[in-house]
């Protein structure tokens, strides 16, 4: 039950791109069409999982035991770079395609605060096990990917949508993502605790 409640809370109620607004950048950026933004999704889930693993174990195993958890920034955005770098190596190999179409976005990932966000978040904050984190760290992924594949299926049906002359693009992207935070801001915490009453 308590995996449940990580899931739907990570995925809804503190979902990291429209009631947190981290990683605005991706989202806006990559949310053109399904592909990419799947595509984005996918490898930000991946860093977000490896990430909250790597990152549990050396706070935990390294910097706890040797009072050093002033570090714990540092050493978890250098776990983010490496992994980004593996995504990147990866994504180039098999999916050219996908990794021209992703661009700048790709390594961004490193910069991207809600992979940061969620290491921290997982880790420090709310203080959970090895596999709870890991899990965190996976369902923070999908509330992300699940943000960007919305966002760009509204963005390709504004395309046949008369939006006056001002509004095209960027800032008519921003209006729907504000539209779209309103509506996540219904998922109260309360939900958590009507659906799991025993945690």
């Amino acid at each position: 039950m308590e995996y449940l409640a990580i899931l739907i809370s990570f995925i809804f109620i503190n979902n990291y791109v429209l009631v947190k607004f981290y990683g605005i950048c991706p989202f806006i950026g990559v949310s053109k069409d399904v592909e990419s933004a799947l595509g984005m999704g996918a490898a930000v889930t991946f860093v977000m999982t490896l990430a909250t693993a790597v990152t549990w174990m050396i706070y935990n195993l390294i910097l706890a035991p040797l009072n050093a958890g002033y570090l714990k920034i540092i050493a978890f955005i250098l776990v983010i770079a490496a992994l980004v770098q593996l995504v990147e190596i990866i994504v180039q190999k098999f999916s050219p395609s996908l990794y021209k179409a992703l661009g700048i976005y790709l390594p961004l990932i490193t910069t991207n605060c809600a992979v940061l966000g969620i290491t921290m978040d997982a880790i420090i904050i709310q203080n959970y096990g090895l596999f709870k984190s890991i899990f965190a760290g996976f369902s923070a992924g999908l509330g992300f990917t699940l943000v960007l594949i919305l966002m760009s299926t509204l963005r390709m049906k504004l395309n046949f949508e008369k939006v006056p002359k001002y509004f095209r693009g960027v800032p008519i992207a921003f209006i729907t993502g504000g539209l779209m935070a309103m509506a996540f801001m219904a998922f109260a915490p309360t939900i958590i605790f009507k659906l799991f009453p025993n945690l």
